[in-house]
């Protein structure tokens, strides 16, 4: 008895049969749209998500905030390290210093918080970008706080000092500000 030879393999071609596509689609769930409203075309995407929604979407002016404050920061605890009788001179009109280590302190300080703010100058991740805010926001908070007390004591309101309170009162602003607008939720389309 000879073997009986199997009918020839016929090949479904799936990408031009659609009801077959669609019953595919169907059975991965992909194609139609989610509880969020957005409609995944693979269930790679669906399963990864889609990178989109996580984009911060940046209020305007927050790149060129964070690049001016870098290099404020960057600028004044170069001359708090280098020059800090220059420093103390300029801000409360008094030429002698007893010592120059808490200037220079101050200064390490400042560097190191400015390091943080290139650091977040260059990433989007929101997270980060808000808690430099938050950082930069204490910073100026504490500065104004410290010198009022100052110069409270002291008795007597120096040019400078004032200028440096009204300054921080006005960076302090800008800081929260952005740090909320950054925090927001999108609104959906």
């Amino acid at each position: 008895m000879a073997a009986k030879q199997p009918p020839p393999l016929m090949k479904k071609h799936s990408q031009t049969d659609l009801v077959s596509r669609l019953k595919t689609r169907k059975i991965l769930g992909v194609g139609g749209e989610d509880d969020d409203g957005e409609v995944h075309r693979s269930k790679i995407s669906q399963v990864l998500g889609n990178e989109i929604k996580f984009a911060v979407r940046e209020p305007l002016g927050l790149r060129v905030w964070q690049l001016v404050s870098a290099v404020m920061f960057s600028g004044v605890a170069i001359m708090a390290l280098a020059f800090p009788d220059q420093l103390y001179d300029t801000i409360f009109n008094e030429e002698s210093v007893s010592s120059k280590t808490p200037i220079r302190l101050y200064g390490g300080a400042l560097l190191s918080i400015s390091l943080i703010m290139w650091n977040a100058l260059y990433t989007a991740e929101k997270v980060i970008i808000r808690w430099t805010l938050l950082t930069e926001a204490c910073y100026f908070a504490v500065q104004f706080l410290v010198t009022t007390i100052s110069l409270v004591e002291s008795s007597r309101m120096a040019t400078g000092a004032v200028l440096l309170l009204v300054s921080r009162v006005f960076f302090v602003l800008i800081s929260i500000y952005y740090y909320y607008q950054v925090g927001r939720r999108p609104k959906k389309v």
